[in-house]
């Protein structure tokens, strides 16, 4: 059951949409850095930052939890899967893994705790519901009010990545957008997360993002630790087609 929180401290939390986070973001204007590497390739990836070394045991497959509908929305050449499992449709309380495919089969990072939107998921995400989009998307850009930390991806640094005031449980926003990483749920990939261009429109919401946890749920983004933000950063690879498989545990397994 969904509970309602306080007028005021909806106000103060909403603080956060004027950057991010499931509302509208403006235009950056800072410089969007090329990737490292744009070349894809077919070869057999190198295990990355985040997912252990594979050990004699064979690897799945299949990607567990993963129904037949959601496997068949994740494309063929995607070969990091970063998964994120909502503990109940109505919960802002998930987990997220790191899937590298390897030629013996997928190999799973160390799960990562998570928040996601106060009022849990939806398949049909719109702006200001407070819930997380269910999905498969890619993830092809990154940023943040912080230097880039090393990652492949294209990198915006941009002193636009500003959070202020307070969640919806009273706990400061600061520094929540140091690191993010863009879902391409309504935007423009190839661009940076703060570029506003919504293709679905404005009224089906945008501005979903991995995060920096700030102890509290979101507006529709997932938030990690800031040292498990610089793993994800890190880790994803352009050239291994990385995407976000996200919802609640019975949604994934449809």
């Amino acid at each position: 059951m969904i509970t309602h929180r306080p007028h005021a401290v909806l106000l103060a939390a909403s603080l956060l949409l004027l950057t991010g986070c499931g509302g509208g973001v403006a235009a950056s204007t800072g410089p969007t850095h090329p990737a490292n590497s744009t070349n894809p390739t077919n070869s057999t990836t190198t295990i990355q930052a985040g997912v252990p070394a594979p050990s004699d045991a064979a690897l799945p497959t299949r990607i567990p939890g993963l129904g037949p509908k959601t496997r068949a929305a994740v494309p063929a050449d995607a070969r990091q899967v970063v998964v994120v499992t909502g503990r109940g449709s109505n919960s802002n309380v998930s987990s997220v893994v790191l899937y590298q495919r390897t030629a013996a089969g997928w190999q799973a990072g160390t799960p990562w705790p998570a928040r996601n939107a106060l009022n849990g998921w939806s398949d049909q995400h719109m702006s200001g519901d407070l819930h997380s989009p269910v999905g498969v998307y890619g993830l092809t850009d990154a940023g943040g009010l912080l230097p880039d930390p090393g990652t492949k991806l294209p990198y915006d640094q941009n002193s636009g990545f500003q959070a202020t005031g307070t969640g919806f449980e009273g706990e400061s926003l600061a520094g929540t957008f140091d690191y993010v990483v863009a879902i391409n749920y309504n935007r423009q990939p190839g661009t940076s997360p703060l570029d506003g261009t919504k293709p679905l429109g404005a009224g089906r919401g945008g501005g979903i993002w991995f995060h920096v946890d700030h102890g509290g749920p979101t507006h529709g983004c997932v938030s990690l630790s800031e040292a498990h933000m610089k793993e994800l950063l890190r880790a994803l690879d352009p050239t291994q087609h990385p995407v976000v498989v996200m919802g609640d545990g019975a949604s994934l397994a449809r």
